[in-house]
C-alpha cells in the first residue's frame, strides 16, 4: 500500500513592479509608458517557488488595492494540496470574486508549482508540441507618422504587425505602416469604432491588406459585431472586450469568427484551457493576447499557444525593464521553455 502524500504548506508573498515600455503605448483610450503590475510568489514547504502576475486593468475595474485584497484573501484559502488545480482555482473564485487579475496570478503561481514539482514544463504536461507555436505580432500603437514608421523598424524581427487604430485619422495610420512594410497587418480598433465607421473602414482595410480585425465595436454590440461580419470582404472578425469568459462564447458565436484569450481577464489558465474547448466546439478562430506585463505573464499565456491559431504575445517585448526571461519571441516565433514549471527566471 503506497503511503498518501504528505499536504505541502504554502506561503503567499506579493509585490508592486513598475515596468516602462519604450515609446508611451497609446490606444483608443488613451496611453502611458509606466506601467504596475503584481507578482505573486507560492512558496511550498521544499523550498519551491510558483511565480504568477497580476494586471489590473482599470478597463474592468480592477486596480492594485484591489488585487492586493484579493491576495489576502486567498492567503487564508491556499490549498492543502498544491497538486489540485481545479479545486484551487474554484477556492480563488469564492474568496476573490471581483478579481480576475488576482486569481489568474495565483493560478499561474500554482502551475508553475505543479510544473517544478513534476519536473516538467507545463506545455509538456498538458500533451502539447512545442514546434506547433503560432507567430506572434508586434504591436505598434497610436503615434505620430514618423513614431510610427519608427516603430516598423524596430520591429524588424517580427513578420507581423498589429497596429492599434480607433482615431479620425485611422487611414493616415494605415497608410504610413503599409507605406514602411509590406508585412502582414492586423489591426485593433479596441472597440472605438460605430458601427457605421466599422462598415466604412473595411474597404480602406482591405486596400490596405488587412487580414484580421480586433474589437471593432463596443463590446455589448453583438447586432453591430453580426453586421460587420456580414459585411467583412473575408477579414475575420475577432473579439477581445466581448468575451471574457468561456460562458461568453455562445452568446458572441456567429456574431464573430473568434475570440481573443487573455489570463488578466479570463482569470486562470484552466478557464483559458475551458475557453480554447468551447470556442473550438463552435467553430471559431482562437487567438491570445496579453497586456503589457513581464515575462511571467506572457511566458504563462505562450505554453497554451500550440492549441491557438493567433498569437499576439509582445507585452514584455515592449517594455524596457522586464525584470525576468522567460519564453522568447526569436524572429517572431514563439520559443518555449524546457525548464521545470514555467520555466522564468527573475534577473
Amino acid at each position: 500500500m503506497v503511503a498518501a502524500e504528505q499536504p505541502v504548506a504554502l506561503k503567499l508573498d506579493s509585490e508592486i513592479v513598475t515596468i516602462h515600455t519604450r515609446h508611451p503605448f497609446i490606444i483608443a483610450r488613451g496611453g502611458r509608458s509606466e506601467y504596475q503590475v503584481l507578482l505573486v510568489r507560492l512558496t511550498d514547504g521544499d523550498g519551491l517557488v510558483g511565480w504568477g502576475e497580476a494586471y489590473p486593468s482599470s478597463y474592468y475595474g480592477e486596480s492594485i488595492p484591489g488585487v492586493q485584497d484579493a491576495f489576502r484573501a486567498a492567503a487564508g484559502a491556499l490549498p492543502a494540496d498544491p497538486m489540485n488545480l481545479e479545486g484551487a482555482e474554484r477556492r480563488f473564485l469564492e474568496v476573490a470574486p471581483r478579481s480576475a487579475a488576482a486569481r489568474a496570478a495565483l493560478s499561474i503561481a500554482l502551475h508553475d508549482l505543479f510544473g517544478k514539482r513534476l519536473g516538467q514544463p507545463l506545455w509538456r504536461l498538458w500533451g502539447l508540441d512545442a514546434g506547433k507555436t503560432p507567430r506572434s505580432s508586434f504591436t505598434i500603437g497610436i503615434d505620430t507618422p514618423e513614431k510610427m514608421r519608427a516603430k516598423v523598424l524596430e520591429a524588424a524581427d517580427y513578420d507581423i504587425l498589429k497596429i492599434k487604430l480607433g482615431t479620425d485619422h485611422d487611414e493616415d495610420l494605415l497608410r504610413t505602416i503599409r507605406d514602411a512594410t509590406d508585412k502582414p497587418i492586423r489591426v485593433d480598433a479596441n472597440a472605438a469604432w460605430t458601427r457605421e465607421r466599422a462598415l466604412a473602414m473595411l474597404p480602406v482595410l482591405k486596400e490596405f491588406g488587412v487580414d484580421l480585425l480586433e474589437q471593432p465595436l463596443v463590446p455589448d454590440d453583438l447586432d453591430g459585431l453580426r453586421a460587420v461580419r456580414r459585411a467583412s470582404p473575408g477579414i475575420p472578425i475577432v473579439v477581445d472586450e466581448s468575451c471574457l469568459v468561456a460562458t461568453d462564447i455562445p452568446k458572441v458565436a456567429g456574431a464573430v469568427d473568434g475570440i481573443n484569450i487573455k489570463l488578466a481577464k479570463c482569470g486562470s489558465l484552466r478557464e483559458a484551457l475551458r475557453m480554447i474547448a468551447t470556442a473550438r466546439a463552435h467553430g471559431m478562430l482562437v487567438m491570445v493576447g496579453c497586456m503589457i506585463e513581464t515575462s511571467v505573464a506572457i511566458t504563462a499565456a505562450a505554453h497554451f499557444t500550440p492549441l491557438v491559431d493567433v498569437a499576439d504575445l509582445d507585452g514584455a517585448a515592449l517594455t524596457v525593464d522586464d525584470p525576468f526571461t522567460g519564453a522568447r519571441i526569436d524572429r517572431g516565433a514563439i520559443v518555449l521553455p524546457t525548464e521545470p514549471g514555467l520555466g522564468v527566471v527573475r534577473r
